[in-house]
C-alpha cells in the first residue's frame, strides 16, 4: 500500500466517527482482484468495523482503488446509521 492510499483509506475510516461515537476498531483491506473474469484492472476495498461489539463488513470493487474506498465508506455510513436507528427503537 502506498503512503497516499494508506492516508486516504485512514481518512475515510476515521470519517465514520461522525456517524457513531462508539466505533472500537476498523480494519481496512485493499487490493487488486485477479482479472480472469474482467477486462482491465479491478480493485477492491473491504472494511470491517466494530461498533460497540456489533461487526459490520462491507466490500466493494471498482476500476479505481480510490473509488472502491469511497464506495465502502458510503455504504458503511448507511449501515452504521441503520444500526443506530435499530438500537434506539
Amino acid at each position: 500500500m502506498t503512503p497516499s492510499i494508506h492516508e486516504f483509506s485512514e481518512e475515510k475510516a476515521q470519517s465514520l466517527d461522525k456517524y457513531a461515537d462508539n466505533i472500537n476498531h476498523v480494519d481496512v483491506e485493499v487490493g487488486k482482484q485477479s482479472a480472469h473474469h474482467h477486462s482491465g484492472d479491478v480493485f477492491f476495498c473491504k472494511m470491517i468495523v466494530d461498533v460497540n461489539g456489533h461487526v459490520i463488513v462491507v466490500e466493494r470493487e471498482s476500476d479505481d482503488l480510490y473509488k472502491a474506498i469511497d464506495k465502502v465508506r458510503d455504504h458503511l455510513r448507511v449501515e452504521i446509521t441503520d444500526w443506530k436507528e435499530k438500537q434506539r427503537g
